[in-house]
């Protein structure tokens, strides 16, 4: 019975110090007049260091919320394990639906580009001990959180080193996605109600991320795309690779193995992670 009680409470200490190393907060944006949550992940046993760590926002897809990448991810505890390797903040913010993370035009309650851009960041960096400098931050997510990474940080290279994209839908234009009609035009409508009427077909609408290649050229950010081979969005993802390669921005592309799973995502995490590390470790000499 003692052997036992020792145990739980061995186990609940884990689970203590485990929980002290990921904040939950909560943001208030004034753009939409709402709060919203986030998780933040720091290294283990940073609490009262003076010293300040590169940061991450990993954004999740439609359907997902801020805990997505905490509880679906295929491998326990793969933040703080990232975290830890790279010494490294990790922000996981959460949006609404079906939002893509742009402004939308018509909405004022899908503001998602400003409340990331222009009131997330600066809370993060004003209560986290983060490097405030946009050579030691970057940006990558999965699905429609792909779509938002590629497109905040087209938007806003003042804020950026390198962006990433998982399965992004890098084309909101669901003529390109493989399958599934009725979601199709379920996503359609949404899009129609939050931006109005856009331009679908070349040059692109801003508010996708294929019509914001010039921009991508122009800021030298740099990006890291993938995505599994069998996933309804790689169409997309090739048409953003081939517009790259056509205007001559650098990037890395990569297709694998894989779907529009957590498997999928749980794998490609660590090689965004090491990617943007790399980034990190090449611009030491630029921060102020």
């Amino acid at each position: 019975m003692k052997f036992l009680k020792l145990t739980v409470l061995i186990c609940l200490i884990n689970i203590n110090l485990l929980q002290a190393k990921t904040d939950t907060i909560e943001v208030f944006s004034k753009a939409m007049n709402k709060s919203l949550k986030a998780s933040v992940v720091k290294p283990s046993g940073i609490e009262g260091l003076d010293q300040e760590f590169p940061s991450v926002y990993v954004l999740h897809g439609a359907w997902g919320g801020y805990l997505d990448w905490h509880k679906n991810a295929t491998k326990p505890n793969l933040l703080q394990e990232l975290a830890d390797l790279y010494q490294m903040i990790l922000i996981t913010p959460g949006v609404a639906p079906f939002s893509y993370y742009y402004d939308s035009p018509l909405m004022d309650s899908v503001q998602y580009e400003t409340y990331i851009s222009k009131e997330l960041i600066p809370y993060v960096d004003a209560n986290f001990p983060t490097i405030k400098d946009k050579n030691a931050r970057a940006i990558t997510g999965l699905s429609m959180g792909g779509h938002g990474a590629m497109m905040i940080a087209a938007k806003h290279p003042e804020l950026f080193s390198a962006a990433g994209s998982m399965s992004g839908v890098m084309n909101i234009d669901v003529r390109t996605w493989i399958g599934n009609e009725d979601t199709q035009e379920q996503r359609r409508k949404s899009q129609q109600e939050m931006l109005g009427e856009i331009e679908y077909d070349f040059p692109f609408s801003p508010y996708t991320a294929v019509g914001l290649v010039n921009q991508m050229k122009q800021n030298n950010i740099a990006l890291l795309i993938d995505c599994g081979i069998d996933d309804f969005l790689i169409e997309t993802n090739r048409q953003l690779h081939q517009l790259l390669l056509e205007n001559d921005t650098p990037h890395e592309y990569t297709e694998r193995p894989g779907a529009h799973t957590w498997e999928y995502w749980t794998d490609a995490l660590p090689f965004h992670i090491l990617f943007i590390n790399q980034v990190f470790e090449k611009n030491k000499t630029q921060l102020n």
